[in-house]
């Protein structure tokens, strides 16, 4: 849930009615992940006129003044470099949000108590660091990042970013990474730093090129013939036609649903465990993705081309 920061600046914003607060969220929203906001944007967004948006904005730049600046050429709101949102947002909740291209901001005043609860997550993202690399993304601009990876520790890199992905398990950002001349995924719990660079990406660094994300690959996932008494409650629990589940996804995530769904890659459904539940029938189609060695019993020699 979204909720109004604790300074006695946004005392008075709990006089404005509930629908006022819902506009001045989607500005501070948009000033934090997109790095601004329009009079047109609010009107579109919530069939307004503009004299109303206009009215919507200067409450709240009274409300938080050092966190916006006003474009006069471009007729557009920008956040401001003290810029300190006006609203806290949960960091998990927002990541889900993004994932979903809600751009509100506002998950309502009142939580409800849902009975519904859920097995213990990795940690989520700093919030921060995310808005920082979704700005990039939407300018199409490069950032230099501090990122710890296993392998070599914590060092500065600087990549393209053109997408933030969900594995399952955890968030990355996927780009082009100008240390190793090829198109990587960056897990976000490990950017500690993010800074946008003001030069344009070079055409080879263009998510176009980026083949992995752009190629997409037809996966036919079936109960396992082994591991599976009764397939009719695997056919159920995924929504299968005909006892089988056509979905098409790409070659760069492929690994992570097939780890994600212990999936057996293996040519005869060869995997023993009840954890195993699914087997991949037309396993040829991953020829040539690159992130299958967290697929389950995947052996690329095998394949013949």
């Amino acid at each position: 849930m979204s909720f109004i920061r604790e300074t006695k600046e946004n005392e008075n914003i709990d006089n404005l009615s509930f629908a006022q607060k819902q506009r001045l969220s989607f500005i501070d929203f948009s000033l934090m992940f997109k790095g601004s906001v329009s009079r047109k944007e609010l009107t579109a967004k919530f069939e307004m006129g503009m004299a109303n948006a206009t009215r919507d904005l200067a409450v709240y730049k009274e409300l938080a003044p050092n966190n916006i600046d006003f474009d006069q050429k471009e007729r557009t709101y920008f956040q401001a470099k003290t810029f300190k949102p006006l609203f806290s947002y949960d960091a998990r909740q927002t990541m889900a949000k993004l994932s979903n291209k809600i751009s509100d901001g506002f998950d309502g005043v009142l939580e409800i108590p849902f009975p519904v609860d859920a097995p213990y997550q990795l940690n989520v993202p700093d919030i921060f660091i995310v808005a920082k690399i979704v700005q990039a993304i939407l300018k199409q601009k490069p950032i230099s990042i501090i990122y710890t990876s296993l392998s070599s520790g914590s060092k500065a890199r600087e990549i393209v970013p053109h997408t933030i992905v969900d594995n399952g398990l955890r968030w990355h950002v996927r780009g082009f990474d100008r240390n190793s001349k090829s198109f990587r995924d960056f897990v976000l719990t490990r950017v500690t730093k993010v800074t946008i660079k003001a030069d344009t990406p070079s055409a080879e660094e263009n998510k176009l090129e980026d083949h992995q994300w752009m190629r997409m690959m037809p996966l036919q996932l079936v109960p396992h013939p082994n591991n599976v008494q009764h397939p009719t409650a695997i056919a159920l629990d995924y929504g299968m036609t005909d006892g089988q589940l056509d979905i098409t996804i790409r070659a760069a995530m492929a690994g992570y649903l097939l780890r994600r769904w212990n999936v057996d890659c293996t040519a005869d459904a060869e995997l023993v465990g009840a954890e195993y539940q699914l087997w991949l029938k037309n396993r040829k189609a991953l020829f040539g993705a690159e992130n299958l060695t967290i697929a389950p019993g995947y052996v690329p020699e095998l394949e013949e081309l």
